[in-house]
């Protein structure tokens, strides 16, 4: 039986999957420093996700939601493509190492290239920890061994995650925050602006700190009564540090965009669909362009509300009356 997570797990696996497009070289290098180490990256990188949607549909092995597929080029000058997996079910998945190795096969027989899989483990089971996949029968054996990071471990080294320079090491922070808290909304909002401090404590550009901070707002969700309070300490902090509070970009930045011309309010609220429901919010970005700009901040707002998607299609389809 398919093992479904729950939406607020389908949710912040949506925000890991931009957050490895938008840091992907950080995430490597946090999580795959071996890997990182063996990449030249002078010469850049190219996700491929229309390859790795042929595969996904082919092998029809379950529910695929963050899987990423990325070129890149080795230092001793060999293309490589590396296959990263994260898997953010909230319960082991019995098909998961069976899936990392027909994924790693598919692509070598479609492609021709040497396939480095990665797995990102973020559920919260301790003692679930695959790595490997074979079988052997006859005096035939067929093996595939993958690195595999369980995130969970990561909650013992809180010091060396803050004392990191990388920016994914604060989505980390983000991500355990947010199972440490779950059914605690309270140290849910002490822990959201726990990082909020986090990020000017860094010293960090402003353009960065308003990316982080974006994917933090996804990853910490907080029910509308103590997102208010949230709102309310940060707007105290940011006057406290006399720098402008970045991570209201899920609240302010909407605005700021509007300003700055409409293609940025619109990729805002796109990425909000995204986010929150995946293929079927992005089906809907095409409707963007038709809305006013008070149509796009108030189905931004909405949308940081909790809205289900009819409730977004609504919205839509009024505001376009």
């Amino acid at each position: 039986m398919e093992i479904r997570p729950s939406p607020r797990s389908v949710r912040r696996t949506r925000a890991g999957r931009i957050a490895i497009e938008v840091y992907f070289e950080a995430f490597l290098a946090l999580l795959f420093p071996e890997v990182h180490a063996g990449i030249d990256w002078s010469r850049g990188y190219e996700f491929l996700d229309k390859e790795l949607q042929q595969v996904t549909r082919e092998a029809e092995l379950g529910r695929r939601v963050v899987d990423k597929l990325a070129r890149v080029h080795c230092k001793d000058g060999e293309e490589a493509w590396v296959l990263v997996h994260v898997e953010v079910q909230g319960q082991p998945d019995h098909a998961f190492e069976q899936r990392m190795y027909v994924y790693n096969y598919r692509l070598f027989d479609r492609h021709g290239r040497k396939v480095v899989s990665l797995a990102v483990l973020a559920d919260d089971q301790r003692w679930w920890r695959p790595s490997t996949f074979g079988y052997t029968l006859w005096g035939c054996e067929v093996s595939l061994r993958f690195p595999a990071v369980k995130l969970l471990d990561f909650g013992k080294h809180r010091e060396e995650l803050e004392q990191s320079p990388s920016p994914f090491a604060v989505l980390v922070m983000a991500h355990l925050d947010a199972q440490r808290t779950h059914g605690d909304n309270p140290g849910r909002l002490q822990a959201k602006l726990g990082l909020v401090r986090e990020l000017h404590r860094r010293g960090l550009g402003e353009r960065e700190v308003r990316q982080l901070s974006r994917f933090v707002d996804w990853l910490l969700a907080l029910p509308e009564e103590l997102d208010d309070d949230f709102w309310r300490e940060a707007k105290a902090l940011e006057e406290e540090k006399k720098m402008p509070y970045v991570t209201s970009i899920e609240r302010i930045g909407i605005k700021e965009g509007l300003k700055q011309g409409r293609r940025q309010a619109i990729a805002l609220v796109r990425q909000a669909l995204e986010i929150r429901f995946g293929d079927e919010g992005l089906a809907l970005a095409p409707e963007l362009d038709a809305l006013e700009p008070e149509a796009l901040s108030q189905l931004h707002e909405r949308l940081l509300r909790g809205a289900t998607i009819d409730e977004v299609r609504e919205t839509v389809n009024a505001a376009k009356r």
